[in-house]
């Protein structure tokens, strides 16, 4: 059910306003955290993140904060920084997943792929690198907030876990292992609750765990993380079938070209749609459960199935 919370927020002037604050702190950790590295690092690390991008990760993390403090001032720009990492993580995963030896593309948003213009083993490199430097900026963007070692090791432990075996790592084993063979719906699922919706689940919980949230709330967070995680899930294989690949900036059509089971192909489109809204609602919902009254947050849930790109 829609409100009139969403439709009255601003979207597309929020997002472009955290999208700029964004970049300025990711330009500002590059250089501070990754000018260390060779240049054979440092470059394809580089060229990967300045490819833009929907920014949806960070931009929940700081949503999320936001929701939870509902105080006067401005959101600080170390949770600008806190929230670098889900992309940093992100990107890796995305420079990793055009690889040839998982789904072979040519293009990501817009762009060559990032072994396409540097080779294979420099972006195998740089997709490693991705990970400690995210770890790095959690502890560096913890002590800025002034959190105790606790909290930056909370912090750490929730995007490790969203990004390791148990979450997005396993989740791209499992989608590989399933190409080519019959999946029904709820082992489709189950692997995209790992590849895409842990770590979207925790970009909110971080957020609500650096703002200082019980841990009800921070429950909450999570759960309308997953449920939009799974909208994004199947508003992204919807969009694979009929999307506009120059609005996508990537291939279209490479679900059925490595015969991978989407959702479209097993609940139809009208069906995927329908889900993706049904899922996109339940999130909002989470929210409201824990006492979160957050028109950026419910306009995100809507954004993550409504969007053509």
């Amino acid at each position: 059910m829609r409100t009139g919370v969403e439709t009255a927020f601003p979207l597309v002037d929020y997002l472009e306003r955290e999208r700029v604050r964004i970049e300025e702190a990711r330009g500002r950790l590059l250089d501070a955290l990754a000018g260390d590295a060779p240049a054979a690092v440092r470059d394809p690390i580089a060229y990967a993140l300045e490819a833009g991008g929907k920014r949806l990760r960070p931009i929940l993390c700081v949503a999320a904060y936001a929701a939870v403090r509902r105080g006067p001032g401005d959101v600080p720009d170390a949770v600008y920084e806190l929230a670098c990492a889900l992309e940093l993580i992100h990107t890796y995963s995305l420079v990793h997943d055009d690889l040839p030896c998982m789904d072979d593309d040519d293009l990501r948003r817009g762009r060559p792929t990032t072994h396409r213009v540097f080779g294979v083993e420099a972006a195998v490199v740089a997709g490693a690198a991705f990970i400690p430097l995210a770890g790095r900026v959690v502890v560096h963007a913890g002590e800025r907030l002034g959190l105790g070692p606790d909290g930056r090791m909370r912090l750490v432990r929730e995007l490790c876990a969203a990004a390791g075996g148990g979450g997005m790592v396993g989740g791209q084993l499992l989608d590989i292992e399933a190409e080519g063979r019959t999946v029904d719906l709820q082992e489709l699922e189950a692997i995209h609750a790992r590849k895409t919706g842990a770590l979207l689940a925790a970009a909110p919980r971080m957020g609500g765990i650096a703002a200082g949230a019980p841990e009800e709330v921070v429950e909450g967070l999570g759960l309308y993380g997953r449920r939009l995680g799974l909208a994004f899930q199947i508003a992204d294989d919807v969009l694979d079938v009929v999307g506009n690949p120059e609005a996508l900036g990537k291939t279209t059509g490479r679900d059925q070209v490595l015969a991978k089971a989407t959702y479209p192909s097993l609940l139809g489109l009208d069906g995927a749609r329908r889900r993706a809204r049904e899922e996109a609602d339940a999130a909002v919902a989470a929210l409201r459960a824990v006492g979160i009254e957050s028109a950026a947050l419910e306009a995100l849930a809507h954004y993550a199935v409504e969007r053509d790109r």
